[in-house]
């Protein structure tokens, strides 16, 4: 029997997905997450699930996982204290930075710049040089070398990077600081720009290896954590860690490079509603993931994720590739406030968390969050989690009311509607993020909501924002964890040319193109895994000569064969992709700034649901009524147990349907329309099915 499980660890809730790769069958387990200690939350999620499926922790041959400790160390400010070596005259490129300020007009006057990671007092210069051509124009100086790096143990460094000018065109100098580390710094992490990011842009490489270091330290102790508790626990399954940009790599891989895992996460998300999409017909879609502290919005073309080359946490940016996923610090724990300045009513982004978490779950919190104004609405049962967590309705009440009280609303629901509406534009506005800003119609695409709160809220945000039908999967409380099991593993090679065109020729890129290739794949080959059974995906970051940014295109690496295509293919993607973006062209020369191999392994077989013909009629799934507050006004709603409800069985609202992991809330004049695969989909009344639905 070959069992894999997907784990997913958020704020509040860790969730644990089974899979019988042999049979497609399925159990999951919801449990509250450990934040002092995530593999306490993972190991008891562990065992429930087991019990639940009637199977050993011996019978597990994969785990994984997708984890935000990296998330969290850099959100929380408990990296490493780490330290930086540069080349004589670059002490302050961290503090330089790119002069960026957010914010409008006058921003700056206001903005607190955040520290760097690295702080100026333990960075330290070094004599070298290396010229952009690779070539060696000062030799490093190793006593001196020694001098700054005994200056930095003096100073109790946990972690050390290194980031040398133009070590991406040769890093001799960078291996051999790396060395002397070893014998100078003994037992402190060493991370090197030439390995963390080999390209171009002094900053960018820095704060990116920087960033790395700084939470080497504590993803290398709790991956090694839980592969020795998993062990302990009578679990021989390999241990596997999602990256950013929803590929899997070994638990020794991402403890190296852990800034690859800052959107660990929300990448399963991500990986998992593509899944669950294909099984509906679905190929262009944005996808909506709320959770307890947090919603991740992403979109998704032709079944791929959209993919940047810079990745987002809180104030950093760094330079690595992830889905381009956006956050916002709305989700069920997160807490409503009225500003004494303003008296106006704010949501979030400060968060109630698994503890004490909302008020309604009688465990200390006071505070009104988005899930006590759920409560209050009636769009909540009275158990959350399979009976976990049991709902105080008259502590939510109490909570929602202080917001009553700080502000002309009359009534607790009311405050709760304001709340929910409030939560619901936020939202709205990271998906436009994802799709306006970037030259997308939302309405062209569909919707799939999941994570514990979201099928609460997707309604709503399918009304925002015209995007039909509203997919919601089974199971969406553990999608993210439904996507750690069903991806592949995956790593990428990546070189910088910064070449125009003209100085490029299709025989010398193909030839730089196989050698990336042989890279990325070497990872994957030590993994067991066989050459034929690896697909590589090839990249490049173009633009037009003498502009200061570039856009990344697909390469076509079959027109680089024979008929000297390849650069052309590259051109017109190109133009295509600049076009959609800024709506003109160019007739300006094109250059090459970065190419990159990613090699892919294959994804795992796991059969989908295929439910059980119904005739349309809920009424079997039926388990009462309850009374909700919708359109300011109370209204009967039905309330519907989804495990009971059969394909083509449709649920017109106002409807909650519940299950174990997550509650739907289907608004009137809407209908939710039960597919094969287990799916929901939710459409205005007035939208037939076939008029949306793809092939």
């Amino acid at each position: 029997m070959a069992i894999r499980l997907g784990v997913d660890v958020g704020g509040t809730f860790t969730d644990i997905l089974l899979v019988d790769e042999e049979t497609g069958e399925t159990h999951r387990a919801k449990t509250s997450s450990t934040p002092e200690d995530q593999s306490v939350g993972v190991l008891r999620g562990i065992e429930r699930v087991c019990e639940a499926a009637g199977v050993t922790m011996a019978e597990i041959s994969e785990v994984l996982h997708g984890t935000t400790v990296a998330t969290n160390a850099i959100l929380e400010g408990k990296g490493a204290r780490v330290g930086l070596v540069t080349t004589q005259g670059f002490r302050q490129v961290l503090q330089i930075a790119r002069s960026y300020v957010p914010g409008g007009l006058a921003g700056w006057i206001i903005w607190p710049k955040p520290e760097p990671l690295a702080a100026l007092e333990d960075t330290v210069e070094v004599p070298e040089r290396v010229a952009s051509d690779g070539s060696v124009v000062t030799a490093l100086d190793e006593d001196a070398v020694r001098t700054q790096l005994r200056r930095l143990h003096r100073r109790g460094v946990e972690a050390l990077s290194v980031s040398l000018i133009n070590s991406y065109a040769n890093d001799a100098h960078e291996r051999r600081i790396g060395e002397l580390a070893a014998e100078e710094l003994p037992g402190v992490a060493v991370s090197l720009s030439s390995a963390v990011l080999p390209e171009l842009r002094e900053y960018e490489r820095t704060i990116t290896t920087v960033a790395n270091a700084a939470v080497q330290p504590q993803v290398s102790r709790y991956v090694a954590n839980l592969a020795t508790q998993l062990r302990d626990g009578g679990v021989p399954g390999k241990l596997s860690i999602l990256r950013s940009d929803g590929g899997l790599v070994s638990g020794e891989v991402a403890a190296d490079n852990p800034v690859n895992l800052l959107l660990s996460g929300p990448a399963g998300g991500v990986t998992g509603a593509a899944w669950v999409a294909a099984q509906v017909g679905y190929t262009d879609f944005l996808t909506f993931d709320m959770g307890g502290t947090s919603t991740d919005v992403a979109l998704v073309q032709d079944s791929t994720p959209r993919i940047g080359r810079e990745t987002r946490v809180g104030d950093l940016t760094v330079r690595a590739t992830s889905v381009d996923v956006r956050t916002v610090g709305a989700g069920g724990g997160s807490i409503a406030h009225v500003p004494p300045l303003t008296q106006a009513l704010r949501v979030g982004p400060q968060s109630a968390g698994a503890s004490p978490g909302p008020a309604a779950y009688g465990a200390g919190g006071q505070e009104p969050t988005v899930t006590d104004a759920n409560v209050v609405l009636g769009y909540l049962p009275t158990q959350l989690a399979g009976g976990e967590i049991a709902l105080d309705r008259d502590a939510a009440r109490a909570a929602v009311g202080t917001i009553a009280d700080a502000t002309s609303l009359e009534t607790p629901e009311a405050a709760a509607a304001g709340i929910v509406d409030i939560v619901n534009e936020n939202m709205f506005g990271a998906l436009r993020l994802v799709s306006v800003q970037q030259g997308f119609d939302p309405r062209d695409f569909a919707l799939v909501a999941f994570g514990g709160a979201g099928p609460l809220h997707a309604n709503a945000l399918g009304v925002l924002t015209g995007a039909w039908p509203v997919i919601i999967p089974p199971s969406p409380g553990v999608l993210c964890a439904y996507g750690d099991a069903t991806t592949n593993v995956r790593d990428e090679a990546v070189r910088t040319l910064v070449r125009r065109f003209d100085d490029l020729t299709d025989d010398s890129l193909g030839a730089i193109l196989d050698e990336l290739a042989a890279a990325a794949s070497s990872t994957l080959s030590r993994e067991g895994i066989a050459e034929a059974d690896q697909r590589t995906v090839f990249t490049a970051d173009l633009r037009y000569h003498g502009q200061g940014f570039e856009i990344p295109v697909t390469i076509d690496r079959d027109a680089f064969d024979g008929a000297g295509a390849g650069l052309e293919s590259i051109r017109k993607a190109f133009e295509v992709e600049h076009e959609r973006l800024f709506s003109f062209v160019l007739g300006t020369e094109c250059e090459l700034v970065t190419v990159r191999a990613t090699a892919h392994g294959p994804r795992p077989s796991v059969a989908g649901q295929d439910l059980e013909g119904g005739g349309g009629d809920p009424s079997a799934a039926e388990v009462g009524t309850t009374r909700v507050w919708v359109g300011g006004a109370e209204a009967d709603a039905r309330v519907y147990d989804r495990e009971r409800l059969r394909a083509d069985d449709v649920v017109t609202g106002p409807a909650v349907v519940t299950e174990m992991d997550s509650t739907t809330l289907v608004l009137p004049g809407h209908a939710a329309t039960v597919h094969t695969s287990g799916s929901m989909l939710i459409r205005p009344l007035e939208q037939s099915p076939s008029e949306h639905q793809e092939g």
